[in-house]
């Protein structure tokens, strides 16, 4: 049989790609077929531009991108106990291709009902989990989500579901401030402005937030937050800081003031069992899919496009291109043998 994909062939050059494919499953194995793959636009336009601490970086090319996906199960290995042809699945890290091969181990049951346009989102949103969890975040707490691109919309929104109170975000583009008050946030500010800080500061009391999920992945709104955090404040780094183009004074802004800085990383997360700040990528996604059944969670509003991988050339060029690019981008591979 064939298989599709995408890859980077080179700086700023996607393609779709077709092969044969060879169907030989383990005993423990699924053939799994795509149905919907999200586009992660920071971590992909990274490694598309092939800028520093990146896979590509290097001049590893070509390049595969992708690693959110929804598909459903074909096949299974003879000794496969927990899924069965037809079972919806989380396909995390696989990149973007229109049939997988995998160990039992590395897929997630969806749970019925939900729609696999919005479970394609299970695995980029479990990184907003992370980024949320890590700062343990008591009930009333002032937090501020700085950066509203799909990591920072959604966690917004988990921020909220945890008790924080007042939910402030910021980010340059009114369209994102605008989706994120509809997605429960309390503020949404420019960090451009020139009272942003004294801005923030009363909304919060004047202590400034407690706690901060820097998504935007940027030396400079990592400054901005070390300006306005309140005193002990905690920061996790969930956006890639991939360029540190200027010098942060760390005494004056960190050691002085006791500001804890939490590397947000997917691979610091535990392999096996969840613990306080600390869950499994199976249990986020366990967390993911209740909260969604459950209306609590709202991931309709971010989907910007559905396209086909046919268009991929096209879709890169466009996101790599635009200072604010669409976010919630997602590949449909449904019609695709």
């Amino acid at each position: 049989m064939k298989i599709s994909y995408v890859c980077f062939e080179a700086p700023e050059r996607a393609a779709l790609r077709t092969e044969e494919f060879d169907v030989t499953l383990g005993a423990h194995q699924l053939l799994v077929k795509a149905d919907f793959d999200l586009i992660s636009a920071g971590t992909e336009l990274a490694n598309y531009h092939q800028l520093p601490n990146t896979m590509t970086a290097g001049g590893n090319f070509p390049h595969y991108p992708g690693y959110s996906v929804s598909g459903h199960v074909v096949e299974v290995g003879s000794a496969v106990e927990t899924f069965r042809p037809g079972d919806n699945v989380v396909v995390p890290g696989k990149g973007h291709r229109s049939w997988f091969i995998g160990e039992e181990g590395e897929f997630y049951k969806i749970p019925e009902g939900i729609d696999q346009r919005l479970a394609a989102f299970a695995y980029l949103g479990s990184f907003s989990f992370l980024g949320v969890r890590k700062l343990q975040l008591q009930l009333g707490e002032a937090v501020m989500i700085a950066g509203q691109g799909l990591l920072g919309l959604l966690a917004g929104e988990i921020a909220r579901l945890s008790g924080a109170c007042p939910v402030l975000v910021s980010d340059f583009s009114p369209e994102r401030r605008s989706l994120a008050l509809r997605l429960g946030a309390d503020y949404a500010l420019d960090p451009r402005d020139g009272n942003f800080v004294q801005r923030v500061m009363e909304l919060t009391d004047g202590r400034g937030p407690d706690a901060v999920v820097e998504v935007t992945g940027y030396i400079s709104a990592l400054q901005q937050a070390l300006e306005y955090i309140a005193w002990e404040g905690r920061i996790s780094l969930l956006g890639c800081t991939r360029v540190s183009d200027r010098p942060i004074d760390f005494y004056k802004y960190v050691h002085r003031r006791g500001i804890k800085l939490i590397g947000c990383h997917t691979l610091t997360r535990p392999k096996h069992d969840s613990r306080p700040g600390e869950w499994t990528e199976f249990d986020d996604y366990r967390t993911f899919f209740k909260l969604l059944k459950a209306g609590k969670l709202q991931i309709e509003p971010i989907i910007s496009r559905i396209v086909s991988p046919r268009d991929a050339a096209a879709v890169y060029a466009e996101l790599g291109s635009v200072p604010n690019p669409p976010f919630g981008v997602l590949f449909d591979w449904r019609d695709f043998e």
